[in-house]
């Protein structure tokens, strides 16, 4: 069957199982920069999910803990790991496989799975807390601007708040909607941003400006005792952490890079559809490292310049009114229900995306143990929609037991550092499968390589962090 052209793309909505490869799904590439523009969208939605509680939460309290000095971190910890999480996509692309299919191909392994599988069920266990603080998060932020049955941030109305905003979120996935809410999402925190990155670069007009020599301190590669904690759960959360580099291959194949690349039978024909659908996935990764670098950098300044000369950390239920700081103290009382509102809607747009992505993790998960058969479409289907709903009470359960979102947040930001060692392997024990014809780039080799040791140099130091070991 002839190639379709990229104009008469099959809808995405209209297939039966995305996951599928199919030769008459086979889609002609767009040729230009701005067709290419067109099809972006995984690295987009990716950023509505990452833009929450790393950028919001932990980078805001490590500048404010640390101030200006770990500026570089910052920088380097959205950038290295771009490259890892460019080159996973690739393989999914090419083989039409999730990124937990390739993991359950890296030795040592079972029948069902291999050992990063099942380090992936145990990251994911820690990372319950996580998403109990991003939950906590929004609703510390609801329960202040409308306490109900008790005052602010106490446990009746944190309860009455949390019960609200997982009934709503749940309701959304179920009912087939998350197309609409994911939109609406995205769109909140490119408003939410905007004014954050502005506030940022207006600062020198306030009285907490900062000055070139403030820039020029945080990028002189200094790392305090007493901000290594941090440190290590913000490189495992901006950017692209462990768990986004894997479900980034699930929205590359449900939005249909591999599909329109259709299946390999060795043509040059299917060899030239596939440079197409890569050069659009990388420019749809490299736009959502932008967003995510220009995000994060202004949360820092922000946590850096106003938070830390105030000796304020943000800690516990108090979290958001601490970092509501960032805000009135700038701008005025009445930008204390801006901050909220925008917090709001950041965190819960990244609750949203959790609530969608990690019940097929989970699914795809049960299907490489043999409990069922993932290529099964109905019961794939109605796997992910029970785990829609069983997930989010868990994570919020958690939430109410611990009731600290920024501890809860760095929990799972270690896991996912200390997971980014196993990704990083199975990258390179993949990328020995990949036809040569799309590895023989030098600059795309050596940004691998460097991003790949700094994600193994971070991951190392988190376990033998875990275990008591110091270095240096």
């Amino acid at each position: 069957m002839a190639t379709q052209s990229t104009a008469s793309k099959a809808r995405t909505d209209d297939v039966a199982d995305p996951y599928e490869l199919r030769p008459e799904d086979a889609v002609a590439p767009p040729t230009t920069f701005r067709g290419r523009f067109r099809y972006l969208g995984p690295g987009l939605i990716l950023s509505a999910a990452v833009v929450g509680s790393g950028e919001l939460i932990t980078t805001t309290a490590l500048g404010a803990q640390a101030g200006f000095i770990l500026l570089w971190l910052v920088i380097i910890s959205t950038a290295v790991k771009v490259w890892v999480q460019m080159e996973l996509a690739q393989w999914s692309i090419l083989t039409g496989k999730t990124a937990l299919e390739g993991y359950s191909q890296v030795g040592p392994k079972t029948r069902r799975g291999s050992w990063i599988n099942f380090l992936w069920v145990l990251m994911d266990f820690a990372k319950i807390l996580q998403r109990g603080g991003i939950i906590g998060g929004a609703v510390a932020a609801i329960s202040i601007m409308f306490p109900v049955m008790s005052g602010p941030l106490e446990t009746p109305s944190l309860t009455f708040w949390t019960v609200i905003v997982m009934a709503s979120v749940i309701a959304m996935m179920v009912s087939g909607k998350y197309s609409v809410v994911e939109r609406a999402a995205f769109v909140s925190v490119v408003i939410f941003t905007l004014v954050t990155a502005g506030l940022a670069f207006g600062l020198p007009l306030t009285d907490f400006g900062y000055t070139g020599s403030d820039l020029a301190t945080g990028l002189s590669f200094a790392l305090p005792a007493g901000a290594i904690g941090f440190a290590i759960a913000m490189f495992g959360l901006t950017g692209v952490g462990s768990d986004e580099m894997t479900t980034y291959t699930y929205w590359c194949l449900e939005k249909g890079y591999a599909r329109w690349t259709g299946p390999d039978d060795g043509t040059v024909e299917r060899a030239e559809r596939a440079q197409g659908w890569i050069k659009v996935m990388r420019l749809d990764a490299l736009v959502s490292w932008v967003i995510c670098t220009l995000c994060t950098l202004s949360f820092y300044i922000i946590g850096a310049a106003v938070l830390h000369p105030q000796n304020l950390v943000p800690e516990g239920n108090d979290m958001i009114l601490t970092l509501s700081r960032m805000y009135t103290d700038t701008m005025g009382g009445w930008a204390q229900w801006v901050f909220l509102i925008g917090a709001f809607a950041v965190l819960f747009s990244t609750l949203v995306a959790s609530t969608a992505s990690v019940p097929r993790l989970w699914a795809n998960t049960l299907g490489i143990l043999g409990i069922f058969d993932w290529k099964d479409v109905i019961k794939r289907k109605r796997i992910i929609s029970v785990l829609t709903v069983v997930m989010p009470l868990i994570w919020a359960a958690s939430f109410l037991v611990v009731q600290s979102p920024v501890i809860m947040v760095q929990i799972g930001g270690v896991a996912s550092g200390i997971f980014l060692v196993a990704v990083v392997i199975a990258v390179w024990h993949l990328r020995r499968q990949v036809d040569r014809r799309f590895r023989s780039n030098n600059f795309w080799t050596i940004a691998l390589v460097f991003s790949s040791l700094s994600v193994l140099f971070i991951g190392v130091y988190s376990v033998l962090k875990v275990f008591g070991v110091g270095i240096g």
